[in-house]
């Protein structure tokens, strides 16, 4: 009886053990459920800088221009781009000596230049700068309060675009002949709008033919085209005295070069637009004549002294 009482004993101390353990495992996967799920519910509300995140937290679209290029006086554009910004603020920093340049809509710099565009209810905060200056280059950063802060870098280049007309810079040709003058734009963006051709202070016109007008050929002619630099050429044919005078190429969005033209009718010491490249100039020939003279009195010289020895 005894050994049967102490089996029983033993069988009911196993199950209470058995059953212990079994709470303690259920409570244990509970345990474990939770975290699980909570762990993923935080993740739900992760920033996923740069992805589109279901949760509530502010991301960049990337689909924006970050390298931007623009011409000296040419208003640049940096456009930023923030999905659910909800509560936060967009900052615009300026990388070089980290100045903040604009917080949510207002400016916080004495440069009047700068602005920030946000049309009402908008996910675009675009930076604007007037009148840029080739000091201006550099990287802005466009940055969300978050935290962690949440920064988006552009870089702004600033070039000085110059005309350049092809040639010397005093041109002479003959009455009577065909003036060419080619002007050339290759520095900055492509939207430079166009050239304008000035002699003096006045605007040189020109009228294009209509398929079915007929008229005198016209002696001034203007061609622009883009190929992988802005060209304009002016043409003038028949020249005449009075065609003389100071030919200027205006871009709209760079810098005037320009060219003095002189109409003359004969040769001129000067190279000419249509004359023979080999001619020397009176003052190359007469430094010729100069060093032939000498080297024959060094050689009558040295002949002289060789009979006397």
């Amino acid at each position: 009886m005894d050994a049967w009482a102490h089996e029983a004993m033993t069988w009911l101390v196993e199950m209470r053990a058995a059953r212990l353990l079994g709470y303690r495992l259920k409570i244990g996967l509970v345990v474990i459920i939770i975290m699980v799920l909570g762990f993923f519910n935080e993740s739900q509300g992760t920033a996923h800088y740069g992805e589109d995140s279901v949760g509530s937290f502010p991301y960049f679209e990337y689909n924006v221009p970050r390298n931007v290029t623009t011409v000296v006086g040419q208003t640049a554009f940096l456009h930023c781009r923030v999905e659910q910004l909800g509560d936060k603020a967009v900052s615009w920093i300026r990388k070089r000596d980290l100045h903040i340049l604009t917080a949510g809509i207002l400016t916080y710099t004495s440069d009047q230049r700068f602005q920030v565009i946000r049309p009402d209810k908008s996910e675009n905060w675009t930076l604007q700068i007037k009148f840029p200056q080739e000091r201006d280059a550099g990287i802005y950063e466009c940055q969300v309060n978050t935290e962690p802060k949440m920064s988006l870098a552009f870089q702004l280049n600033v070039v000085e675009a110059k005309a350049k007309v092809l040639g010397p810079a005093d041109l002479y040709v003959k009455t009577g002949s065909l003036l060419s003058l080619t002007c050339i734009l290759s520095q900055g963006p492509h939207d430079l709008g166009t050239i304008f051709w000035y002699k003096g202070s006045k605007l040189i016109e020109y009228k294009e033919l209509e398929a079915n007008e007929v008229a005198e050929e016209p002696r001034i002619r203007l061609r622009t085209e883009w190929t992988e630099q802005l060209t304009s050429r002016l043409t003038i044919e028949k020249l005449l005295p009075t065609d003389s005078g100071n030919y200027s190429c205006v871009p709209t969005m760079a810098e005037a070069a320009s060219v003095n033209v002189h109409v003359i009718n004969g040769e001129h010491p000067a190279a000419m637009q249509h004359g023979n490249a080999n001619t020397a100039s009176p003052c190359a020939l007469s430094v010729n004549l100069v060093i032939s003279l000498y080297c024959t009195l060094a050689t009558m010289y040295t002949s002289t002294v060789d009979g006397f020895r």
